[in-house]
């Protein structure tokens, strides 16, 4: 059984993207490596997450390190404006970690920004694309919990800060799936940051600037768009 994405989305042709139930083994039209996955084009391209990614990630440290604001919505979508970060993607979980522990950053002293948003990197892209139908959770939640776990400088071992991160990211899978589906990785990411925001304020006292409103700017390249069901949608 499959679903077609009504989006155009394959980097290769520009067709509409087929997600199969099972995963079958798939050969990456760019890399040439093979791997395991659900997704392919309806041409029958396959993209691997690394060549899918590689350019959207590669912009993300240089413009984090030199944004000074403190509002992490406002920093993804900074990012999410570059040409090289498509409309979805699993750029999306290192982008959303990103921006997060650059607002942080800049709410605080001493932080090692260049050191957190590499590790960022390293874990975000151990996320791959297509998690939010077939693993039952979502990467921008995942990318939060990730992003307060450097923050915190949790391992497996830690006590407390160890359930901590696990809460930051229940809260925002909470909140991005009473939202419903299709997945939306501007949504999601959106929904995702916000929780984390208030959730640091809550836990470390540390107060990142939220926004009264977010405004998607991307709706137009998103043929599922949830549009009066999503709370950034604004007609204009």
């Amino acid at each position: 059984m499959t679903g077609q994405s009504k989006d155009i989305e394959c980097i290769v042709c520009k067709s509409p993207i087929i997600y199969h139930r099972d995963q079958r083994m798939m050969t990456c039209h760019l890399c040439g490596r093979i791997f395991m996955s659900n997704a392919e084009c309806s041409k029958g391209h396959y993209v691997c997450d690394g060549c899918h990614s590689k350019a959207g990630v590669g912009t993300i440290m240089e413009r984090c390190l030199g944004s000074d604001s403190k509002d992490p919505a406002s920093i993804a979508i900074m990012l999410m404006s570059s040409p090289d970060v498509h409309m979805h993607g699993p750029e999306h979980h290192v982008l959303i970690g990103s921006a997060l522990l650059t607002a942080y950053s800049n709410c605080v002293d001493g932080f090692d920004l260049q050191s957190a948003l590499k590790e960022m990197e390293n874990r975000g892209r151990n996320v791959p694309g297509s998690v939010c139908g077939l693993w039952g959770t979502c990467g921008a939640a995942i990318s939060c919990g990730m992003a307060y776990s450097i923050i915190t400088g949790t391992t497996p071992l830690s006590e407390e800060s160890w359930g901590k991160c696990m809460m930051l990211t229940s809260r925002c899978l909470e909140r991005i799936a009473s939202l419903g589906g299709p997945r939306c990785c501007k949504r999601d990411g959106f929904t995702a940051l916000l929780t984390a925001a208030e959730y640091i304020d809550e836990e470390l006292g540390i107060r990142l600037d939220i926004p009264d409103d977010v405004v998607c700017t991307f709706h137009e390249r998103n043929m599922q768009c949830l549009k009066e069901r999503c709370p950034y949608h604004i007609e204009p």
